[in-house]
């Protein structure tokens, strides 16, 4: 049938890999693979011959178009990724489209993500998250990406290459702060590690002495502050207290501010 299969394959482990998956890839007429060399090894240790394109970020556009023109001519066609699910920062995203475009029928074989399996396991809030991917290697890109991030609630998910990991996280500490940070290193692999950490302490452990393997980093969100258990009028009452134990008005205002987290502004207008 003429279709798109989108197939998730390991992460690390080829033990992952579905019955389910590897029946898709033995049925299809061609793969388009990221790295024709990796997936040549992934279809070896199964025993599934089948012919390959080459698919990945600097020939998407006008491979995207062949793939598409031979699946409209009646083939079918699987896409992997060097490990996990395509199009998750991957350039499967753009193929889908164009399928489409043409609409061209696309089925998911669901398989390992390193998004999840990392969020899983982090020991953060798995209730709500986001995955921001890469972050750029332009400063001012990257930056602009954090800084959007500030006030981001939600879990947040990032990958990074070992190499770019000490930068990354003076980064995350330098824009955020001290949060929970988890690092999952090397997932579903022999040398796997889940450091539950902070973004302090891993700038402190891990800046000079750099962790090595793939790399998802998971960054607590902002917690979001909690309401005051003091109304205005409680705080003005305190700041009034404070005034007639000596204290000029707006450093009445000042403290009451302190003990009840009510705006000093929102205490000084009542008091006068």
């Amino acid at each position: 049938m003429s279709t798109l299969y989108v197939v998730g394959t390991p992460i690390g482990n080829l033990g992952d890999m579905s019955p389910r998956a590897i029946e898709t890839l033995e049925q299809v007429d061609f793969i388009a693979a990221e790295d024709t060399r990796v997936t040549l090894k992934l279809l070896n240790h199964f025993g599934i011959k089948k012919p390959m394109v080459s698919y990945f970020e600097h020939n998407k556009e006008y491979r995207g178009q062949i793939i598409c023109d031979r699946i409209r001519a009646g083939e079918s066609c699987a896409i992997v990724t060097d490990a996990g699910m395509p199009c998750i920062s991957d350039p499967g995203e753009l193929l889908i489209k164009q399928c489409e475009e043409y609409s061209i029928k696309t089925v998911v074989v669901p398989g390992p993500s390193a998004v999840i399996s990392a969020l899983c396991v982090s020991g953060l809030s798995t209730g709500r998250f986001c995955f921001e991917g890469f972050l750029s290697v332009n400063k001012k890109s990257r930056f602009d990406h954090l800084e959007k991030l500030l006030h981001e609630e939600r879990t947040m998910i990032f990958y990074e290459a070992p190499h770019k990991l000490p930068n990354t996280l003076k980064d995350l500490y330098d824009f955020f702060g001290e949060r929970k940070l988890t690092i999952a290193r090397e997932l579903t692999k022999l040398h796997e590690e889940i450091i539950r950490t902070t973004t302090k302490k891993a700038v402190e452990l891990y800046v000079d002495n750099p962790l090595k393997g793939e790399i998802v980093l998971i960054l607590e969100g902002k917690v979001a502050e909690k309401e005051s258990e003091y109304t205005l009028k409680d705080a003005v009452e305190i700041a009034e207290k404070l005034i007639k134990d000596g204290l000029k008005p707006t450093d009445a205002a000042k403290e009451a501010s302190k003990i009840t987290k009510i705006r000093k502004n929102d205490i000084y207008k009542e008091l006068i």
